[in-house]
């Protein structure tokens, strides 16, 4: 088998390919219209998480599809061409939320979520990038006794299955903590394992630099063609032609048109975020990460400021902006937290691939030999970059993988 791999996406998932590959010997070309880090991977909360062993299941219960139709909430909200243009994908994404099929889903995504943390640690350290991690957990702050008693009874069954670590905050432990917050609130789970990253991009691009020093290749370019003559891929893009025999895609959301000019559907639909930086009003201060969890958003102090993440937006990959969902998002945060002043000049935007059964795609693409795939990570590519890339490396070398990778073949659609 030849040496050399192109890998076509340079975002988290991308980069810990190429990264994975570069270590096992290949000789690998890392190809992105953008610097690595720069799309869906720059705008996320940042944090490598290792509590979130169950993925985010599409609302079945009465109450929350009443609360969630008028579009008006922060948690998720929705364009109706968008819910039109993924409708089948997100009926199968309803369907696989039932108890009895997420029940099955969910110890195969948590296989990949509690080896993160640790493949990520092996690349921070030969990168030197202890100054963008903080290991001190985030709090998920609750309003109600009810919601957080709920959350504390599925968190100590994650701890006896899966080893997740927590501790629980009354009303007045949380005050201590966070003594700017405004008073009222029931209570936090303290999630301990969680590494936060001030600077998510900047963690990426840690990550490729290391990649381009022990000798890989990056090229910025724009890709516009791909097709396969005899055993090479050619790739087409807007500044040169390159092949390969081995081409890994792990274009995020952009992965699905890309795979369907090969004859493969894969049903990936869109979950779109947004994101602004704030200063804070006087000498206060946001010491710890923290999500909001009963309204959707999430409050993280980056290097870049205080970070205000949204919910989901059900929309197209490339439709054009709506912020009402962050201005929401704003003007409940700011009565928890005297957030000042707007730091950026518009808001971020940026769009999650997420496939039907929760699940990203890992392996070989059926009946294109020599290409592989990894995308399809929803809401946590960043957390799951590392991992992605040492299991596509075990199955690219014919190694039996730590983890039974049928759950993420894409012949599963």
């Amino acid at each position: 088998m030849s040496r050399e791999v192109i890998v076509l996406g340079a975002g988290m998932v991308g980069v810990s390919v190429a990264w994975h590959l570069q270590e096992r010997g290949y000789r690998v070309t890392l190809v992105d219209r953008q610097l690595p880090g720069r799309e869906t991977s720059f705008g996320n909360a940042g944090i490598i998480q290792r509590e979130a062993v169950r993925p985010y299941p599409f609302p079945r219960d009465l109450a929350t599809l009443l609360r969630v139709l008028p579009n008006r909430q922060v948690d998720i909200r929705y364009r109706p061409g968008g819910l039109l243009q993924a409708a089948g994908p997100l009926f199968r994404y309803w369907m696989n939320s039932a108890p009895s099929r997420y029940a099955q889903i969910v110890p195969a995504y948590a296989a990949l979520i509690i080896r993160s943390m640790d493949a990520h640690a092996s690349m921070i350290k030969q990168v030197q990038a202890e100054d963008l991690i903080r290991k001190e957990g985030y709090f998920e702050i609750f309003r109600t006794a009810k919601a957080m008693d709920a959350e504390c009874r599925r968190a100590e069954g994650d701890r006896d299955h899966y080893g997740v670590e927590y501790r629980v905050l009354n009303s007045a432990a949380l005050a201590e903590a966070e003594p700017n917050f405004a008073p009222g609130l029931a209570g936090a789970i303290h999630w301990t394992q969680p590494w936060t990253v001030v600077d998510p991009g900047a963690l990426v691009a840690a990550y490729a630099e290391g990649f381009v020093a022990r000798g890989g290749r990056f090229v910025q370019a724009t890709l516009q063609g791909l097709s396969r003559q005899g055993p090479q891929w050619q790739i087409a893009t807007d500044s040169e032609s390159l092949s390969a025999e081995l081409v890994v895609m792990a274009m995020g959301p952009w992965s699905a048109s890309w795979l369907a000019t090969q004859g493969i559907s894969v049903p990936l639909f869109v979950k779109r975020g947004y994101h602004m930086h704030y200063s804070s009003r006087g000498a206060a201060k946001l010491n710890h990460w923290v999500m909001d969890a009963e309204v959707g958003y999430l409050m993280a102090p980056m290097r870049a400021g205080i970070r205000l993440t949204t919910g989901a937006e059900l929309s197209g990959q490339e439709s054009s902006p709506r912020y009402q969902q962050l201005a929401a998002a704003e003007a409940v945060a700011r009565q928890l937290f005297p957030l000042g002043e707007r730091l950026d000049a518009e808001p971020w935007k940026g769009g999650r691939p997420c496939t039907p059964d929760m699940k990203p795609v890992i392996g070989p693409a059926p009946g294109q030999p020599g290409l592989w795939l990894g995308f399809g990570h929803g809401h946590q590519g960043f957390t799951m970059g590392p991992i992605t890339g040492k299991l596509l490396g075990q199955m690219i070398d014919g190694e039996t993988p730590e983890v039974d990778m049928a759950p993420y073949r894409a012949e599963r659609f």
